[in-house]
């Protein structure tokens, strides 16, 4: 949640997506920020009593979006062309860009170019009313989970390339807790609720189950 942040550096890398002040949304994000803070990640990701499950993990996804965009945002400079000429996750994973409407085949491009797709894609999604609401009274369209879980699971591999090819920078930078915290954030959310398939989380399984086995 952006709480974790504090008053550091509000350097993003695309533009930050603000829940509307005074909206149901931003009624629940408050909630969210709220139970984060009692410390129980594992709470904190339950549904609360009595609210929509579309509408809970529409806000859950706009401030992982915003969190994962303040994270790469601090390391930038250390993923380059030069750097990262593939988009990879460690020695066995790579990824290849399609949006199925701009980019049909998958192509494959530089990890800051691929993070560039993706983010820009995801802040589509968002900015778009029939797809992620913001009014009270508008419903979730039939397809909202499949495209929340498109979202997550594309998010889920900016953390993996972090994690894989830049964790010696987010080190020196001293966003290591930020970066773990949020990450188990995201991890139990996408748990409780069944957002992303088991493999498309291989690289960094290792990862979640130490971080995910001090709370079972």
């Amino acid at each position: 949640m952006s709480f974790f942040f504090g008053s550091r550096s509000s350097k993003t890398f695309k533009p930050k997506k603000n829940i509307p002040e005074g909206s149901h949304q931003y009624e629940l994000l408050k909630h969210a920020e709220a139970t984060l803070g009692s410390g129980n990640l594992r709470m904190a990701v339950m549904l609360p009593e009595g609210e929509d499950l579309n509408e809970w993990v529409a806000v859950n996804t706009v401030d992982f979006f915003n969190q994962i965009n303040m994270l790469y945002g601090t390391i930038t400079d250390f993923c380059t062309e030069e750097s990262c000429p593939v988009m990879s996750a460690g020695p066995k994973y790579e990824y290849h860009w399609a949006d199925g409407t701009n980019i049909k085949k998958p192509i494959k491009c530089s990890a800051p170019k691929y993070i560039d797709y993706l983010m820009t894609w995801v802040q589509d999604q968002l900015d778009d009313e029939t797809l992620f609401p913001s009014k009270i009274g508008v419903p979730f369209p039939k397809n909202f989970m499949s495209v929340a879980k498109t979202i997550l699971k594309r998010l889920f591999r900016v953390y993996a390339h972090i994690y894989h090819q830049h964790f010696d920078p987010v080190i020196q930078l001293q966003e290591e807790a930020h970066l773990n915290t949020s990450f188990k954030h995201f991890i139990f959310f996408v748990q409780e609720f069944n957002l992303i398939d088991r493999r498309e989380l291989a690289p960094l399984q290792e990862l979640i189950e130490k971080l995910t086995s001090k709370d079972r």
